[in-house]
């Protein structure tokens, strides 16, 4: 079973992509805190698709804390000459925690 909840902060702003008119994808980083004697964060590729990418480009920003439900998807492909490879975690839903400092609030983008 490939299941993954998150809870953690934006670590970059939302980047929206239209690939047509009815599909469009957005990206951004969230930092998830590691607790225990190996304190810190782990910074996590998240991916989220159509009308959710554009809730989550219109209302995210960074250092927004959100929760997320979603799956793990790794992904290859050659750049430069070079095989490249990323794990990334595709977004079902995402739910927005903390206050906005300047756009209205959605509570929940699914």
């Amino acid at each position: 079973m490939n299941v993954v909840s998150l809870v953690g902060n934006l670590a970059s702003d939302v980047e929206l992509k239209e690939l047509s008119a009815e599909k469009k994808v957005a990206t951004f980083v969230l930092a998830v805190d590691r607790p225990g004697k190996d304190a810190g964060a782990d910074f996590v590729r998240i991916t989220t698709w159509d009308r959710q990418a554009e809730l989550c480009a219109q209302y995210l920003v960074k250092g927004r804390q959100i929760a997320l439900d979603g799956r793990i998807r790794s992904r290859s492909w050659e750049e430069d000459g070079k095989r490249r490879s990323a794990i990334e975690v595709v977004a079902k839903g995402v739910q927005f925690l903390s206050s906005p400092a300047s756009r209205e609030e959605v509570p929940f983008a699914a």
